[in-house]
């Protein structure tokens, strides 16, 4: 074969795995299933013998679901306050939790896929005893009928959780700018933590819900993004479970189980068992 085809088929095959690698990251973050993705391709004839050594590996710090910067800013924020930096390690924007949030909101869970939606929605009607229904329904006309947010341990509101979390960080933004006129993204550390405990103890307006229902929810997705696995773009470097000393899914222990002294892992993750 001429140099020329040598050339040629060259080019072709550059052109095919180039093809192939971003048809993964355009599949997972346009189409939702970026996990699933993964698996695909790592598991496939064509990948098993490829030496992968100098790939650039997928990263996941790409937003899929906040468009705004202001919005993004806000949680990055907000996380951090509720999981900072201090002498154990690093903090939530640290080990990526603003981008694992991002992508729970732009899956399936951000949209309540298979959740139940529909009513009933608890309701109250505001009477002249006004004053003690304030808290659930502020700027409400006395005699108008309302939804208010449950008190039930279960997820129950009209909103998905994505549209929640927007509507709860631009919330913060305004609690923010009307208290202190300044931006939440730009408060020193304790005007943070005043905001964030406003809408914890609840009374604050978010569009369709009670703040304490939104600071539970974020505050429960931070912990969730600071231990899962790094496939789903949280717990960066696997920091989270360093600082907890947890080993990470291991298959089986059969080769430690009988040592007498305690044995200190190094974390592994899920793709240490499915391929690079």
């Amino acid at each position: 074969m001429s140099e020329k085809n040598n050339k040629t088929n060259n080019a072709g095959m550059s052109r095919r795995n180039f093809l192939k690698n971003s048809g993964l990251v355009a599949g997972g973050v346009v189409g939702g299933s970026l996990f699933g993705g993964l698996i695909t391709n790592q598991f496939s004839k064509d990948n098993k013998n490829e030496d992968t050594t100098n790939e650039t590996p997928v990263t996941f710090e790409a937003r899929t679901f906040f468009n705004r910067n202001e919005d993004f800013a806000v949680l990055s924020a907000a996380t951090e306050r509720i999981f900072p930096e201090n002498d154990n390690g690093p903090g939530a924007i640290e080990l990526g939790v603003p981008y694992f949030i991002d992508r729970q909101c732009a899956g399936d869970w951000g949209k309540n896929a298979n959740d139940y939606m529909q009513g009933p929605f608890p309701v109250i009607e505001v009477t002249e005893n006004y004053e003690e229904n304030k808290k659930s329904v502020d700027k409400v006309t006395p005699g108008t009928v309302v939804t208010v947010p449950s008190n039930t341990p279960r997820y129950q509101t009209k909103m998905t959780r994505g549209v929640l979390f927007l509507e709860g960080i631009r919330a913060m933004e305004k609690q923010s700018q009307d208290k202190f006129d300044e931006g939440f993204a730009q408060l020193e550390a304790e005007q943070q933590d005043e905001i964030l405990q406003l809408f914890e103890a609840g009374g604050i307006d978010v569009s369709g819900v009670d703040s304490a229902q939104f600071f539970g929810l974020l505050r429960q997705t931070v912990i969730e993004g600071v231990y899962a696995d790094p496939v789903y773009g949280g717990n960066r470097n696997m920091d989270g479970w360093r600082m907890k000393g947890f080993p990470g899914p291991r298959m089986a222990y059969y080769d430690q189980i009988d040592a007498e002294d305690f044995i200190e892992m190094e974390p592994e993750p899920l793709r240490a068992y499915q391929g690079n």
